[in-house]
């Protein structure tokens, strides 16, 4: 007798392909059919500028280690380098007046990989909210887990709570009217690029813990802040009761080839006498072998003086970016919001044009590639996403080029 091998069914609900898996696929299709057009990428937040100096030579010192025998390092520890784990606590949380301890903070590849792993510790009856528009790997995994219900068209995923996040609101969401477990937030948000003050975040703080929820705050964008804005949830009084963050090496110091990042779960996160600290500890030794010494190395030499002078100098480079993007298309008559504490501009699109509608004209026209709001939740229809992350010499082209060929 012959058994059928059975999938996890969930998977065969997602559309076959990652959003910025279909950007690619139509910009090379483009390509194929134009080469003779450059084409501007300010779609895909993926950064421009090189490392800083002060990380380069801290992985060059840490890869001689690993070639002699008495600093050669194996297995590492799967939570990440005490090193790490203190220059964190001691420069991101410490010097903010917040108290993380090291052993509540875990070190991984990438936020993207903690927000989507992290809901193994929940149960698949959980209700789940989310912004909308909203980074799609926060609905994309827990479809992928079974918390997502069916897919209805116009409406989104049955049983998730979607919060709406548009003009009339500041692109900020506003409490579920329905009563949620897992709430994911954003500050500074992609997609919209829109930062939330202290006040307002701490209505969301005493929400989860009324209403004994978690909140999942990526603030993978903190850096970008100018504002008077917290730059961590825990900032926040009443925080570490209900809240993990998530945080990354990637748009900071540009490791988004090099891969690092950390999780903040602190210790207070007990859920019906479960701790969470200890529940996401179990999980990462179990599934994760840990981020290699080397580029821990190159990690922890971020905060040292010379490296936090390298990283303010190349966030400053892609702010000024945003600033070039944010105002141009502005006083051209766009209606334009973000790039003030984030590298990202919402464009609105002109002409009522539909996201992906915008996103073709405008790379046939110019050869500048954005990312079709639509592609964040259906509160993403009629906006546009644009980036900071290429050279300044690109975004003044692009921005040139936008102008020149629409008339806002």
């Amino acid at each position: 007798m012959f058994f059928l091998l059975k999938v996890n069914r969930n998977f065969v609900k997602l559309p076959p392909s990652y959003l910025f898996v279909d950007i690619a696929a139509r910009v090379n299709e483009f390509t194929k059919q134009h080469p003779e057009k450059p084409i501007i990428r300010l779609g895909i937040g993926d950064v421009t500028l090189p490392l800083p100096e002060a990380v380069v030579q801290a992985m060059t010192e840490a890869s001689k280690e690993m070639g002699k025998v008495e600093t050669f390092r194996g297995y590492g520890p799967e939570c990440g380098y005490e090193f790490l784990r203190k220059a964190i606590s001691e420069n991101d949380y410490g010097k903010r007046g917040v108290d993380i301890g090291i052993d509540e903070i875990f070190v991984s590849d990438g936020a993207k990989s903690d927000t989507g792993n992290i809901g193994d510790i929940f149960s698949s009856d959980n209700v789940v909210a989310v912004c909308d528009p909203v980074y799609p790997v926060y609905v994309d995994t827990n479809v992928m887990a079974g918390r997502a219900g069916e897919y209805e068209e116009g409406k989104g995923w049955n049983r998730i709570v979607y919060m709406p996040c548009r003009k009339e609101n500041h692109f900020l969401p506003e409490l579920p009217e329905k009563e949620a477990d897992i709430i994911y937030l954003c500050f500074p948000n992609n997609p919209s690029g829109a930062g939330i003050t202290a006040d307002e975040l701490k209505k969301w703080v005493d929400y989860a813990n009324e209403h004994k929820s978690v909140i999942l705050y990526d603030a993978a964008y903190e850096a970008y802040i100018t504002e008077d804005l917290p730059h961590s949830i825990y900032e926040i009084e009443g925080a570490r009761t209900c809240a993990i963050e998530f945080r990354s090496f990637s748009k900071t110091a540009g490791f988004t080839g090099t891969r690092c990042a950390f999780t903040v779960v602190p210790k207070e996160l007990v859920f019906g006498g479960i701790s969470l600290n200890k529940l996401w500890s179990r999980r990462q030794s179990t599934k994760m072998n840990g981020v290699s010494y080397v580029v821990q190395r190159a990690a922890e030499a971020v905060y040292s003086k010379e490296g936090m002078a390298q990283v303010k100098k190349n966030i400053a480079y892609y702010q000024n970016n945003a600033r070039i993007i944010r105002e141009g298309l502005s006083a051209a008559g766009f209606e334009v919001y973000g790039g003030v504490n984030s590298p990202y501009i919402w464009l609105k699109t002109p002409g009522g044009l539909t996201s992906w509608e915008f996103f073709d004209l405008l790379l046939q026209k110019t050869g500048v590639v954005g990312t079709p709001g639509s592609g964040f939740g259906i509160s993403g229809e009629g906006y546009f996403r644009l980036t900071s992350f290429n050279t300044r010499e690109n975004t003044e082209k692009a921005v040139k080029r936008i102008i020149e060929s629409f008339q806002a």
